[in-house]
């Protein structure tokens, strides 16, 4: 579906790919980030477009000159990675409460962490220049070497699926964990004080931003590098993790090459080209999608997930949407649905059912089908998944 621009007074335009009316809190949202002055040529919303802070989830900003951290937000770096396997369904018959349960013991979830740092995080190159970090965070090496290799909580996760042709792919759902969350906090609080400093006029505080050049931006761009590597180095960690188990069950415990390996971030910021000029591009839930680049747009449990190859449509800044969205609030999903409709809605799949997950419900996101189909301009499909086991955060 090409997209629609948004009907809006401001000074640039919202391109939208998404096929409903967005609601009026969203469309506020929306005309906020569209006039603040450094937005280059024009704002675009994916399919999975909702509520966010600041800006809208599924919206990708490009600035020029100029970064605004709570754009970004607070789980720097959060993103997916998948793998696909030599292995076929057949193979795990009998096995997934097993592997479920190898799983949660060798994966720390929600506020767990490991008891130590193994030798492939303490080896981790980055990890030299910590004391370079915000001072806010200083205290955290600690925690956040324990940290490397945990999924967090909420919606992240982790899965074993089946594509069409009944091979089995590996995928997970985590971000930059509290370090990265910390990070964020401290640079949006300064981001917050330089505004007020200056007597801003802002539509919305937490479009407090960082004008390049300055200490400040310098600083934070440092941080988001970092905070979107150990994201993206947590992911591989736990994948690590994760194969290991599934080559013990599936494979007598003899290490596979993966046929296809997918590692990518969907809320962070990058330096691009575009329309031939440099400017700072920000993907607030939202996934890169330029020629060649593979992509994850995972659907709710007990739903259906994406690889895509990008298209490299440059009116979307080379993106396409992370995932399903939601309809509904989580307190409102705890409300609308029952222990009952859980168990319904992930029947076949191999996870919790319990009254703390039914925030992640199936019924509380948007029909992923619906979504993927209206970004064939962005995106096309090369797999489509189906999960048999789930482990949440």
């Amino acid at each position: 579906m090409p997209y629609q621009p948004l009907k809006i007074s401001t000074e640039k335009p919202v391109l939208s790919w998404a096929d409903h009316d967005l609601a009026s809190a969203e469309m506020q949202m929306a005309k906020n980030v569209a006039s603040l002055p450094f937005v280059y040529k024009h704002v675009a919303l994916m399919p999975d477009v909702h509520l966010g802070k600041g800006a809208l989830v599924g919206s990708v900003i490009a600035t020029e000159d100029a970064v605004i951290p709570a754009a970004v937000g607070v789980d720097i770096g959060c993103g997916m990675a998948a793998i696909k396997t030599p292995y076929q369904a057949a193979q795990l018959e009998g096995k997934l409460k097993q592997i479920r349960s190898e799983i949660e013991a060798t994966i720390p979830v929600v506020f767990e962490q490991n008891k130590e740092a193994d030798k492939m995080v303490t080896n981790w190159q980055n990890w030299r220049n910590f004391k370079d970090l915000h001072k806010g965070v200083q205290k955290l090496e600690g925690k956040a070497l324990k940290q490397m290799g945990s999924l967090g909580g909420g919606n992240h996760f982790i899965e074993v699926c089946l594509d069409t042709e009944n091979q089995i792919w590996l995928m997970l759902h985590s971000g930059s964990r509290h370090i990265g969350n910390k990070l964020a906090q401290c640079h949006i609080g300064t981001a917050k004080k330089l505004a007020k400093l200056a007597n801003l006029s802002l539509p919305d505080p937490d479009l407090a931003y960082f004008v390049a050049g300055t200490d400040e931006f310098a600083a934070y761009w440092r941080d988001l590098q970092w905070a979107q590597n150990y994201a993206r180095f947590n992911r591989d960690v736990m994948m690590k993790r994760f194969k290991q188990i599934i080559d013990k069950h599936l494979g007598g415990g003899k290490p596979t090459k993966p046929l296809l390996s997918v590692n990518c971030h969907h809320n962070y910021a990058e330096k691009e080209l575009h329309f031939g000029k440099e400017v700072y591009v920000t993907r607030k839930g939202a996934v890169r999608a330029r020629e060649e680049d593979y992509g994850i747009i995972p659907g709710s449990m007990g739903t259906k997930s994406y690889i895509v190859k990008g298209k490299g449509n440059h009116d979307s800044y080379c993106s396409c949407s992370h995932g399903a969205g939601r309809l509904m609030s989580r307190t409102k999903a705890k409300k609308a649905y029952t222990l009952d409709d859980l168990i319904e809605q992930t029947e076949g799949v191999e996870c919790r059912k319990d009254r703390g997950v039914l925030d992640e419900i199936p019924g509380a996101y948007k029909p992923i089908e619906k979504v993927i189909n209206q970004q064939s301009d962005l995106v096309e499909v090369v797999a489509t998944l189906k999960q048999v086991l789930c482990v949440k955060g």
